[in-house]
């Protein structure tokens, strides 16, 4: 059978409310069948507005077999571009960031405006037509401070992820911030896995003590288990709009992406040891409020986010392989806040960079005992996994769809 055949034969079989068969978290043709299908097809958070403030500030990203470019060009436009010189393919930007009135190959000196309009290509003969060797467009558009890519021809209308988004992002100007620390870690595990993990707190209080002094272990928490049953996270919900905060839980038809403000523990105010505030100067202006929580954004595959009063913390999944998964996390603060004066950063960043390596450690440990020819898909807990359960519905029903060449569905999946 196919390998197609093998995948769809697999995920209608598969049991409600179990994990994934071993194949999926490790073979490689699966895994390539999950670039194709997903990573390839899908809209994916890839960095933000803040990184390229100005004209020709720009950085790099790999999506699985793509070099990609993302700059700001003279007109104030984000683009992405294939980082893929048109003369030999050669990578154009080879730095992780930076900035150039020009973006020049580094191979034969083709030179191309910020836009991917080849300016100059030496010695390429009088029937050379500059025009039809531009740096080849990504599809790119912003939301909220948030610089989302889509590599395919055709990509899905990315007009229902701004509408719901928008409205919870505005208030905190993102657009405005600057990236106070950033942190990128290799988790040797299949990118589901770093999915599941991150999709509930049922293994919290035994591995992340210093999360658990200010992120409640409720499954509540998830939105997607009983949050508006939840007298605490009801009456967040009401104070935080009350005041103009879009606060309460909405998720897509498709269940790919969602948001909601839910309460940190005992009223704290950010993701500290004490549970005050990392940042003295607010991250926005327009949010003056206390004890407003953490905004949770999720947009699969790519994506989960915290968004409080003095900072946020973002979060970028990417497959580097069948058990190979880079996830970067940024730390934003207000762009004037001053480093030492507004803030410590490691008070800002302790929090989450022991949660991550403490995630990392479990996502291997999990990976490892799946290798084993003796694993078996096991039952999540219907109290705790709710929102594992649903991320691995949204891949499923996706993957059948897609597998099958039908048009991306809509459906409910919580």
């Amino acid at each position: 059978m196919d390998i197609k055949g093998d995948m769809l034969r697999k995920l209608k079989g598969r049991r409600d409310g179990y994990s994934l068969d071993r194949a999926f978290y490790i073979d490689p043709d699966y895994y390539r069948q999950d670039l194709e299908s997903i990573w390839y097809k899908d809209w994916l958070f890839i960095g933000h507005d803040c990184e390229v403030p100005r004209a020709g500030n720009y950085f790099t990203v790999q999506v699985g077999d793509y070099p990609v470019v993302i700059v700001r060009d003279r007109q104030g436009t984000i683009r992405a571009l294939h980082n893929s010189c048109r003369h030999r393919g050669s990578r154009v930007c080879s730095q992780h960031k930076g900035s150039s009135a020009k973006l020049v190959c580094p191979y034969h000196q083709w030179t191309y405006e910020l836009d991917g309009t080849l300016l100059f290509a030496r010695q390429m003969g009088e029937d050379f037509d500059k025009a039809a060797h531009s740096l080849k467009p990504i599809h790119c558009e912003t939301v909220g401070g948030y610089i989302f890519i889509n590599l395919s021809e055709q990509p899905m209308d990315f007009a229902p992820f701004r509408d719901m988004v928008a409205p919870y992002l505005a208030p905190h100007r993102l657009g405005e911030t600057k990236v106070a620390f950033e942190s990128t870690i290799i988790e040797k595990g299949n990118w589901k896995l770093v999915w599941e993990n991150n999709r509930e707190c049922y293994h919290c209080a035994a591995n992340h003590p210093e999360l658990c002094r200010t992120y409640p272990e409720a499954p509540t928490a998830t939105g997607v288990q009983g949050a508006k049953d939840d007298p605490v996270i009801a009456a967040h919900w009401a104070k935080c709009e009350a005041a103009g905060l879009p606060s309460e839980f909405r998720m897509s038809e498709t269940g790919q992406f969602r948001s909601a403000r839910m309460p940190l523990i005992d009223d704290a105010e950010s993701y500290t040891m004490s549970g005050a505030r990392a940042v003295r100067r607010q991250l926005s202006a327009d949010v003056s409020q206390k004890h407003i929580g953490t905004l949770l954004l999720f947009h699969y595959p790519s994506t989960w986010n915290h968004v409080l009063a003095d900072h946020a913390i973002t979060f970028r999944v990417l497959p580097l392989g069948p058990e190979l998964t880079q996830v970067t996390t940024k730390w934003l603060v207000n762009k004037d806040a001053v480093e030492g004066v507004d803030y410590n950063l490691e008070e800002l960043t302790h929090v989450w960079t022991e949660t991550n390596d403490q995630d990392r450690q479990i996502v291997e440990e999990n990976a490892f005992g799946i290798r084993s020819p003796a694993y078996q898909s096991g039952p999540y807990s219907p109290d705790h996994e709710g929102g594992v359960m649903q991320f691995v519905e949204w891949y499923c029903k996706f993957m059948e769809q897609r597998l099958q060449g039908e048009a991306a569905p809509l459906f409910r999946v919580a």
